[in-house]
């Protein structure tokens, strides 16, 4: 077998959405209808059109994501960023907020940053309203509350004229259709944050044995990150959700058969066939140097020169404030020569002084102090004149005033002095012996061996991550065993898979494993999987908009939503099912409830007693 590869993470950044001009056959005949995949991991957005002059795919995809930059105090400066114009989210990693809970919209206020987003990239053009159609998948059996906050946004605030809602992965099972599926099938949905099994017959959801799995593809990069930082806790910070979302998305599968998997990967042989190595990013600083001994004397000698430019701005820095406070000594002591005594005395006070001796005493010390300095300074120069011509390879003397150097100078070289030790010149050793201890390169390599099916395996079996769930093929049997078998032999014929997880692989044979295992000797079944797990939820609402454009099904106009509420929901075949609320009507008060009242009332003649 080949020898394993190292893989170096990619790291990209979002590159920031630009702002399209929509071709005039969006607008002519009549405005067409705008379809928004509004998933929790990554929103898609583009139009819906039969003309060859729109394109037939998502103009745009960013992650559903928002950030408010952290402005000036009192909020002032504050800028809130949408998808990729974050650029990277792990700088901004604790600044991120999701208008997501699971997989529902809750918080409003960012979905209206998201769909703000989505309106003005896209160009529309109309002024004050949103004057197309649009086309807006949610989860499935969405809660009524959520459902009337997004109409109530999508009537009030953007003056759509007509919307319709419909489940992305049903979308992708409409888009999926062929000439010799049925109409019923199984769907098996696997997204960001749920799963969902979805039974479908005769072409309409059955809502009513729908079941849900709280995992997706969030938790299964959260478990491979605490996996690998618990590996190597040298590079715990180097390990973030980003690359483990890269990791899970290129270098992980789904074993056919968990246990035998694991036993494999115990083969040495087999482990290291097959372990991918990531490179993590590293300097090669600490890998030795390999300057020459007149290389290393020149680098030498510009430290040492660096450090006399540092000397002389300290010098320089410290005769400036000295001379500033000689000059205000000097002030004070005029007005003293002056016999301004008053101001003399102020002065003193201020200056926490208490005689006019103690004055002069300051005086004659800070002018000898700046004399010093002056002439430390004039030497200095002299001194970087002659290393300047100078070039023999003896240390030159930092000051040949031996008697006046500075102790802070004495100080800052001997901070020097073990960088300098380590970089003595050697002319008896060869720069070929410097080797460096271990290899830093692959110290900084993360090896993933079954943490490449690990992760992935937590929507089969939850219990890895401690919770107390049931995995895609337990849930898969308990709804096939609310069906007579009739039925159930008619759902295991279309068995879908869809979702972002379904780009796994393995994934169509571990559940062609898990069905041969559940369903009777001999007996048949089909799995099919998505052309595209990821964009078919958006073809197929564009599809669907395509073919309903002009009729009334499915489209919930204003007129609907004044009338009937923003919960309402107009079905059709890729939508949830409409459950109304219904309130408890309460019982009329009759007239012989009331009679009492009456001739309590009109007979006590006492306030306090009615009460």
């Amino acid at each position: 077998a080949a020898a394993p590869r190292v893989f170096s993470f990619r790291d990209a950044r979002w590159v920031p959405d630009p702002v399209l001009e929509p071709s005039a056959a969006v607008r002519t005949p009549q405005p067409v209808p705008l379809v928004i995949d509004n998933g929790s991991f990554q929103t898609r957005a583009g139009w819906a059109s039969a003309d060859p002059a729109v394109p037939a795919e998502p103009l745009l995809r960013f992650r559903s994501l928002a950030a408010r930059s952290r402005g000036a105090r009192g909020g002032a400066g504050a800028e809130t960023q949408v998808g990729n114009d974050l650029g990277s989210p792990e700088p901004l990693r604790w600044l991120l907020r999701s208008p997501f809970d699971r997989n529902v919209p809750v918080q409003l206020e960012l979905q209206e940053l998201l769909l703000d987003h989505v309106f003005q990239r896209l160009g529309v053009a109309s002024q004050g309203c949103v004057d197309h159609p649009v086309v807006l998948t949610e989860a499935v059996c969405n809660p009524l509350y959520s459902r009337q906050m997004m109409s109530e946004l999508l009537f009030e605030c953007y003056q759509v004229p007509k919307v319709s809602y419909g489940v992305d992965s049903l979308y992708s099972f409409y888009h999926n259709r062929r000439q010799n599926w049925p109409c019923s099938g199984l769907v098996i949905s696997s997204g960001y944050q749920c799963t969902h099994i979805l039974p479908v017959l005769e072409g309409r959801l059955d809502a009513k044995n729908c079941k849900r799995i709280n995992l997706g593809g969030c938790q299964a990069a959260v478990y491979l990150q605490r996996l690998l930082q618990l590996k190597y806790p040298g590079h715990f910070a180097a390990i973030t959700l980003s690359r483990m979302e890269e990791i899970l998305h290129e270098h992980s599968y789904i074993a056919e058969d968990y246990i035998e998997e694991l036993q494999k990967w115990r083969s040495p042989e087999y482990y290291e066939n097959n372990v991918h190595k990531m490179q993590l990013p590293f300097s090669n600083k600490l890998l030795g140097s390999t300057l020459t001994s007149e290389e290393k004397q020149e680098r030498r000698q510009q430290q040492l020169r660096r450090l006399q430019e540092l000397n002389a701005r300290r010098r320089e820095e410290k005769l400036q404030l000295d001379q500033e406070r000689l000059d205000r000594l000097l002030y004070v002591q005029e007005l003293l020569e002056d016999g301004q005594m008053d101001q003399f005395h102020k002065a003193l006070v201020e200056l926490n002084m208490d005689s006019a001796e103690e004055l002069q005493s300051y005086i004659n010390k800070l002018s000898l102090s700046v004399e010093q300095t002056k002439q430390k300074i004039l030497q200095a120069e002299v001194n970087i004149e002659v290393d300047v011509v100078d070039s023999k390879p003896e240390t030159p003397d930092l000051d040949p005033l031996g008697s006046e150097q500075s102790l802070e100078d004495v100080e800052s070289i001997n901070e020097f002095e073990p960088l300098f030790a380590e970089e003595q010149p050697e002319a008896e050793k060869p720069v070929a012996a410097v080797q460096p201890v271990f290899n830093l390169a692959e110290y900084h390599q993360l090896f993933l061996g079954t943490e490449r099916i690990r992760a992935p395996e937590i929507v089969f079996q939850p219990s890895l991550i401690g919770e107390d769930q049931a995995g895609i093929a337990e849930t898969m049997q308990y709804v096939l065993e609310r069906y007579p078998k009739e039925q159930q032999a008619i759902l295991v014929q279309n068995v879908f898979l869809t979702g972002g997880n379904a780009m796994y692989p393995g994934l169509k044979a571990r559940v062609q494993k898990e069905l041969l295992e559940m369903r009777p000797f001999q007996s048949s079944f089909q799995v099919h999987l998505a052309s595209s797990p990821v964009l078919d939820a958006w073809y197929g609402a564009r599809d669907w908009a395509v073919e309903y454009m002009t009729r009334e099904e499915g489209w919930i106009t204003r007129k609907d939503y004044e009338e009937k509420g923003g919960e309402y929901l107009k079905e059709h075949c890729a939508s949830n099912v409409y459950v109304p609320i219904r309130l408890p009507k309460q019982a009329p008060r009759t007239t012989e409830a009331l009679a009492p009242s009456r001739t309590l009332t009109s007979s006590a003649g006492n306030p306090c007693e009615q009460v």
